[in-house]
């Protein structure tokens, strides 16, 4: 009679046979927002009026259809805008009120006109001197964007900045 044979040897330890429970899944980083990039302050002050106003550093707030009150959004824009023309004191300002087509010419230039005086007020109430902004409203005059839907109707509801002096 032959003998048995011995049984086999244990396999080697791998991933497919680990006994220990598997690691509980990590947490995944939150993305984060890229901070904007920090204002050029020997461009800007070196810049024309022209050069300034295409590429300005002073973004528009943007309205609701039929509205003059700042929303969240624009009064975060018109933070950044005030902390711009803190640290260019010497800067005067005309803030452009306008609307999209909708509406008449007479009305739309009287709602302009309540969005410039809007964000003129909210800036002021940031501490810029009242003497460095005016305000014009063109009403629905001179579109940003053209087109007949909300997307250019939503774009050409704003306050608009133009630098007019340094």
């Amino acid at each position: 009679m032959a003998r048995p044979l011995p049984p086999p040897p244990p396999p080697p330890p791998s991933a497919a046979t680990t006994t220990r429970p598997p690691s509980p899944p990590q947490p995944v980083a939150e993305p984060t927002a890229v901070p904007p990039e920090p204002i050029r302050d020997t461009a800007i002050a070196s810049a024309s009026l022209d050069e300034l106003n295409r590429s300005s550093p002073l973004k528009p707030a943007f309205f609701e259809y039929d509205s003059s009150e700042l929303t969240s959004e624009a009064q975060q824009v018109l933070n950044g805008n005030a902390g711009v023309l803190k640290k260019f004191a010497s800067w005067t300002v005309t803030i452009e009120g306008h609307c999209d087509e909708r509406g008449t010419a007479e009305y739309n230039l009287a709602l302009g006109e309540r969005r410039a005086v809007t964000t003129r007020a909210y800036l002021i109430s940031l501490g810029i001197a009242a003497d460095r902004l005016r305000t014009v409203s063109y009403g629905k005059e001179f579109p940003f964007e053209p087109g007949h839907e909300e997307s250019a109707y939503s774009k050409n509801r704003r306050a608009h900045f133009v630098v007019t002096a340094k």
